[in-house]
């Protein structure tokens, strides 16, 4: 159901099942699947919206990227399934890369942002204000807490959790508790990786991880090492495994506890 006073592009590939309410604007490349509502005063234009998303007044989806080599093109927003995405929430098309992509079953709170070229994986929640700089991965089933922010080319590990108004500019580390301008780490997200059902005996091994990265008074490198040898001899689970390559793969660094030693 279209209301009168919407206007859609005749470009747009609409399923007859989607609802849009009044006075929102349907632009040009724009795709919606099955059982997606559009709230009032709503802007979308360059997306691929999939289906049974719930999507709130005066939100604004694909708008050009906030980037000074953006040129414009074809470059758009790629959303999934069963997200709800609350009121005047901003997600910005790609820029350099084709895409800004979120996944399936997220939950964007009022005022939330993901900038150009963003990659949001399934199960990201983004509590009221929490903003995404450019180029910033989430990995699975994170959490940014209201108000939290991050630098552009960030990642976010998975099952992570990020306290209120944190300032991330550097890489968070996946399974972890992360507070604070500048972020640090607080351990262990225990509650979340129960809840996804990460079982006892994995938690107890990344627990032994961080232990020895971070709490051990080790140097980090040889700590590294002393992990890697860990996971070789004791095979301590793909956790472990995603861990120790996300360490290894960080380009802009990462967040440590204060008493840590580089």
């Amino acid at each position: 159901m279209i209301h009168p006073t919407a206007i859609v592009d005749k470009s747009a590939q609409i399923d007859k099942s989607v609802d849009i309410g009044p006075y929102a604007i349907i632009g040009k490349n724009v795709s919606i699947g099955k059982n997606t509502t559009i709230g009032p005063y709503t802007f979308i234009q360059y997306c691929q919206i999939g289906e049974n998303n719930k999507i709130s007044n005066h939100v604004a989806l694909g708008n050009d990227a906030q980037d000074t080599k953006f040129k414009g093109g074809s470059n758009n927003c790629i959303i999934g399934n069963n997200n709800a995405i609350r009121e005047f929430v901003t997600i910005h098309r790609g820029s350099i890369n084709e895409s800004t992509k979120v996944g399936s079953n997220c939950f964007l709170m009022a005022y939330s942002h993901v900038g150009h070229d963003s990659i949001l994986e399934d199960n990201i929640y983004m509590a009221n204000c929490a903003s995404l700089g450019g180029h910033v991965l989430v990995e699975f089933g994170a959490i940014l807490g209201a108000l939290a922010a991050a630098h552009q080319f960030v990642r976010i590990g998975r099952l992570a959790m990020l306290g209120g108004g944190a300032m991330i500019t550097q890489d968070i580390l996946p399974y972890m508790l992360a507070n604070g301008d500048r972020a640090k780490l607080y351990g262990l997200n225990k509650v979340g990786l129960r809840r996804h059902g990460i079982t006892p005996q994995a938690i107890k091994n990344i627990k032994k991880v961080y232990w020895q990265l971070f709490e051990s008074k080790t140097m980090f490198t040889e700590a590294l090492k002393i992990v890697e040898k860990m996971q070789e001899e004791e095979n301590m689970g793909e956790e472990v495994t995603h861990l120790i390559n996300f360490v290894k793969t960080s380009k802009r660094g990462f967040c440590r506890t204060a008493l840590t030693k580089i």
